[in-house]
């Protein structure tokens, strides 16, 4: 065993978990213009509706889908769209990690709908082709704690009765969505885009808004989860009228992203961005006997959060693993998930460099010599 540590290329910032800001990103190109003042200013509705308009560009969202910034990230903004929009039909709630697992959490014991449970281990996802699409269906476009997703939307049923209901907080800006097939999409900045926490995106289509203006829930909505008002969309909301106090630097972090992307060229570049990451990636796992990935068929495996196997190691090897890397500046929160089996998770989303990903594959083997000393 040789004591000697890998090369570190040189960056302004790095990790490879979710949260990897772009490359170029740096504090003195946030427009501090706003900050301090209200959301409700000229300025601020501006920046929000600019912040809107960027992602409507980026994700290349038809007109015919609204977007809206709300509080809670991915997760308020599933939650919000479950709590008011579920009840109307029967419910097929899907889960291949454990954030779907979540969501069938919420809809069986909180919602209580008693829903249609379809769920896959970790490293697979359930046969879609059985999906009975006279239910409002939720699901993990890519289950960012296993790295398994859907290889398309060809699974939808173009005339379905039910709603699609698809959490893609680790997919969007990284992978190609139908949105045709989609009917409310949620996200939220802190996973490609690099941005901070705290909110969520909402995307509404056509059908999701008659279901929000023609059924009412039979349970008590907070106010953070209202969208409707007398008895209309409250469009305000896909305006940058926000229903709650919005943080203005967390707009303008992910204005920076947003711009970032546009000027490198667009959703297709970005995707590119996050496909050669994957593929530097799976080069260094097909290069070690003692790497593999948890999805084991490429169709289904993320671009983004890419779960590996290691060989021979438990959640305290892991652990151990990942605070060696993170003690030397080589790599940040590559454990696994908590409710995953054992593994690294590396974050190969288009804010990463795919220099980056190459430079980790020599400390994989550094740190696995440690151990293994």
């Amino acid at each position: 065993m040789t004591d000697t540590k890998p090369t570190l290329p040189e960056r302004p910032y790095f990790s490879s978990g979710p949260c990897a800001k772009p490359p170029v990103w740096s504090p003195e190109k946030l427009d501090t213009r706003v900050l301090g003042r209200s959301h409700r200013s000229k300025l601020g509705k501006q920046r929000l509706q600019y912040c809107i308009d960027l992602m409507r560009e980026l994700l290349e969202l038809p007109e015919t889908h609204r977007i809206g910034i709300v509080p809670g990230s991915d997760t308020g903004a599933f939650e919000m769209a479950m709590w008011t929009m579920l009840g109307a039909r029967p419910v097929t709630a899907m889960a291949w990690e454990s954030f779907g697992a979540g969501w069938v959490t919420d809809a069986a014991k909180q919602l209580r709908i008693d829903p249609t449970i379809v769920e896959a281990p970790y490293g697979d996802i359930p046969d879609l082709n059985a999906v009975d699409w006279s239910n409002d269906v939720l699901f993990t476009w890519n289950g960012t704690t296993s790295g398994a997703r859907v290889p398309n939307a060809d699974w939808i049923a173009a005339d379905r009765e039910g709603l699609s209901f698809a959490d893609a907080t680790s997919a969007v800006f990284a992978q190609k969505i139908d949105w045709t097939k989609i009917d409310v999409c949620t996200f939220s900045w802190q996973k490609v885009l690099g941005g901070e926490g705290a909110h969520g995106v909402l995307i509404l289509g056509p059908r999701a808004v008659e279901r929000l203006e023609t059924y009412t829930p039979a349970w008590p909505l907070p106010k953070v989860f209202r969208l409707v008002s007398k008895g209309k969309l409250a469009e305000g909301v896909f305006k940058g009228e926000t229903i709650n106090t919005p943080s203005m630097l967390a707009v303008e972090d992910a204005i920076l992203s947003l711009e970032w992307g546009k000027d490198i060229g667009g959703a297709a570049a970005l995707r590119a961005r996050a496909d050669a990451n994957a593929a530097a990636l799976n080069a260094i796992v097909e290069a070690r006997d003692w790497l593999g990935h948890l999805v084991t068929d490429p169709a289904i495996r993320s671009n983004t959060s890419v779960c590996l196997t290691v060989e021979g190691a438990d959640e305290a090897y892991i652990k151990a693993f990942a605070k060696l890397l993170e003690d030397e500046g080589a790599a940040y929160d590559i454990a696994g998930y908590r409710d995953a089996p054992a593994g690294l998770r590396i974050w190969c989303g288009a804010t990463v460099d795919t220099a980056d990903i190459e430079a980790l594959g020599p400390w994989l083997d550094w740190a696995r010599e440690k151990l293994s000393a």
